[in-house]
């Protein structure tokens, strides 16, 4: 396991009270004083404030919309892909099974896990500051959304167009991370046995490269697509 301070400047927020980043990083594997109250307390906290964020951004979604649009944003794969973004699985507290496992590396425990910093950053602070947190965590995916896109993303639209057809589900390699470590760009090519060759994405982040790589490979297996990268 990396020292937490790695993961603190990360985060952009440093804790005044140790213990409680320690304990959002303890799974419930290694022993009875774990992060499960501080999930519970964190997923209370981010679905206010991203629905605070929706209601002030979309002045005039009707509720069904900010419901459907918040879903989008607190969904288990968005969290677990806000927690790789960080690193997340680097830092985790797992007993000997779960870590030869690979929990450190799943979905559940990753979003688990990053519901349970805010709930920490939430106790060290106050709400207004983990607000913050979560909106410049959250901002890229939030400015991509939109009442009048598909509420379905381009990897699932990919994923699902193969499916359909009995193809395997594309593969998504990172090619190149290039660029200072502030202000990296990714390359990502995304393969499909329905493509002669693999089509590159390029993002700030690997989610975001993943996306337009999906969005190119649909454009070129002429499907009807949008180049929402969320």
């Amino acid at each position: 396991m990396q020292s937490p301070d790695k993961l603190q400047q990360r985060l952009d927020y440093n804790f005044n009270d140790d213990k409680l980043l320690d304990e959002a990083l303890t799974h419930r594997s290694f022993g009875s004083r774990n992060n499960e109250r501080l999930e519970f307390l964190g997923d209370s906290a981010l679905n206010f404030i991203i629905s605070r964020e929706l209601y002030r951004r979309f002045p005039s979604a009707r509720e069904g919309q900010l419901s459907r649009l918040r879903a989008r944003l607190v969904r288990r794969q968005t969290l677990a892909d806000v927690a790789r973004e960080f690193s997340l699985g680097d830092y985790l507290i797992m007993g000997s099974g779960e870590l030869k496992s690979g929990g450190f590396k799943r979905d559940s425990i990753l979003s688990d896990t990053l519901e349970a910093i805010i709930g920490a950053i939430y106790l060290d602070s106050n709400v207004e500051v983990v607000g913050e947190r979560i909106v410049a965590w959250f901002d890229s995916r939030l400015d991509a959304l939109s009442l009048t896109t598909s509420q379905k993303d381009s990897k699932s639209r990919l994923q699902e167009f193969l499916q359909a057809r009995q193809y395997d589900v594309p593969e998504y390699v990172v090619v190149a991370i290039k660029g200072a470590s502030h202000d990296q760009q990714f390359h990502v090519e995304c393969r499909t046995a329905l493509l002669d060759e693999p089509v590159v994405g390029e993002g700030s982040t690997r989610r975001v490269a993943e996306q337009k790589a999906a969005a190119m490979a649909l454009e070129k297996l002429g499907v009807e697509h949008d180049h929402n990268p969320s």
